[in-house]
């Protein structure tokens, strides 16, 4: 997991993971979605946590297993976490339990208001362990994210 971060020490280190599909950001659905790739994304992410003086790593993956041991590996390495589940928000637990166990402060996010969207999209396992919610507000939602990390951070 290493290779992911970008300098910086472990407390100021923001850990930003990304589930499924996301990897497709900017041309899967961009009339939902966006335009905004996620390397794009990731640019704008680690400009703003350098104006806060944090480090942001970012892992996205497919892969439910590949998520919780990124979880796993910020419980000694990073300071706080900001999750975009995606469709994992809806029906892992294991990622729950994850967050849980690792107890730093998470900030759940979601490009889309998931509210207004399909019935099975309202209910997340995720936000029960969350600090906060950011939802509906695309990719600038991220941005929002780190700024709220860095609030969580300096308390």
């Amino acid at each position: 997991m290493g290779d992911c971060l970008t300098g910086g020490d472990a407390g100021r280190t923001v850990l930003f993971l990304n589930g499924p599909n996301l990897n497709l950001l900017g041309t899967r659905e961009p009339g939902t979605y966006g335009s905004t790739t996620l390397s794009q994304v990731q640019e704008t992410v680690a400009k703003t946590a350098a104006e806060h003086d944090l480090t942001a790593r970012f892992v996205q993956s497919n892969h439910e297993g590949v998520l919780i041991d990124a979880i796993h590996a910020a419980r000694t390495e990073c300071g706080a976490i900001v999750i975009n589940p995606a469709g994992f928000t809806h029906t892992s637990v294991a990622l729950r339990d994850a967050l849980a166990a690792v107890a730093l402060p998470t900030v759940e996010l979601h490009i889309t208001n998931v509210h207004r969207r399909e019935e099975f999209r309202h209910h997340s396992y995720i936000s029960a362990v969350a600090d906060a919610l950011i939802v509906g507000a695309g990719t600038h939602g991220y941005v929002l994210a780190t700024l709220h990390a860095a609030h969580l951070l300096s308390r």
